[in-house]
């Protein structure tokens, strides 16, 4: 198991700490650094400054947002900044939601599996270098009957293979991730799930004739160190009260449902509730400790430590380390501690 940091978005007061945080997690031998994207910050301005502040750690968008560009477009950017990285960047995708997707973008939220492997498809194919020619429901390049020619991307990726991951939610996009993707970026993940989920991706693995061995199983998993479970808890409820409750509207939201799958079906419709009648601090309060505690790592470094072979047995490879709001030296500490559990572990097996 390597481990990753998760940066979250920027465009707040923490920008300084959030860069110092990735430049610890190089010097610490973390393995890979994400950033994500919503409606504010962009992730690639802020992976192009993360990657020329830092030696040795990947920088991976998680994730950048199909609807924000065209594929030829985010072909374009990763080779260049795998380029100006010196071949350290990751690819990671999503459809993003029915509300960004719409509301910002302009895009229509229709069969996102189908635009998905397109988009995928069209993104390898440029930065193999090949002329881009493409024939889809969604995508047509060169686009008939006018002065469109097949082009070539003209930048050289430092890698021959840019590896591209996938955030999926549900069985079928899980499905489809295995078969077109290199890896998986994964939110509230619970070992004591993650059997049906790895199996969904194992399938579409299966379906390309591919087996899971080098295929990178990434959750984003807060973490909290300290001596009571109920305190770190409370630090994580607000961040699971916000997707469960809040990421999307209350027919659309697919954190909401996934947990639903995973078995909190009341608690999740309780926090929807609360959420969306602006009752956040109730919201909160109603994720159940369990939940927090199968999807989190929280507690003393001895009982993380324990709970560490959980997810390396489940399947975890890279396990991306969410830290939360404190100050730069707690965060900084978390890090550091993690290094240590997972060294004293055994589980480590160093930079990707």
């Amino acid at each position: 198991m390597r481990l990753g940091i998760n940066l979250g978005y920027w465009g707040g007061d923490n920008d300084a700490d959030n860069l110092e945080l990735a430049r610890e997690a190089d010097r610490l031998g973390y393995a890979v650094c994400w950033a994500a994207e919503a409606y504010g910050s962009d992730a690639a301005t802020v992976l192009t400054w993360v990657a020329a502040k830092t030696e040795r750690i990947d920088v991976g968008s998680a994730i950048f947002q199909i609807p924000g560009r065209s594929p030829a477009n985010t072909a374009m950017t990763a080779a260049t900044l795998d380029a100006l990285s010196g071949g350290r960047f990751r690819l990671g995708l999503g459809v993003s939601g029915p509300q960004v997707s719409e509301g910002w973008h302009g895009v229509r939220f229709t069969k996102p599996l189908a635009r998905t492997r397109e988009y995928v498809a069209i993104v390898r194919m440029a930065l193999a270098r090949q002329k881009v020619q493409f024939d889809g429901e969604f995508f047509t390049l060169p686009l008939p009957d006018g002065p469109g020619k097949a082009l070539t991307l003209t930048v050289h990726p430092v890698r021959e293979h840019i590896p591209i991951y996938i955030a999926a939610i549900g069985p079928k996009n899980l499905e489809l991730t295995g078969e077109i993707a290199d890896g998986w970026l994964g939110i509230f993940f619970s070992p004591e799930y993650a059997a049906d989920q790895l199996a969904a991706i194992a399938r579409g693995r299966a379906l390309v004739g591919r087996t899971m061995d080098g295929f990178d199983v990434v959750p984003a998993v807060p973490v909290v160190f300290g001596d009571d479970v109920e305190a770190c808890a409370a630090v994580v409820r607000p961040y699971s009260a916000l997707y469960i409750g809040g990421m999307g509207s209350r027919e659309s939201n697919f954190y909401n449902q996934l947990v639903t799958r995973m078995g909190y079906d009341a608690a999740a419709a309780e926090v929807q509730e609360r959420y969306l009648a602006r009752d956040y601090d109730g919201a909160a309060a109603a994720v159940p400790l369990e939940f927090i505690d199968r999807t989190a790592l929280i507690g003393p470094p001895a009982r993380v430590q324990e709970r560490l072979r959980a997810y390396a047995d489940a399947g975890v490879t890279t396990l991306t380390v969410t830290t939360y709001d404190g100050s730069l030296a707690e965060r900084i500490a978390t890090l550091r501690t993690m290094v240590e559990v997972l060294d004293a572990s055994g589980l480590g097996e160093g930079r990707a």
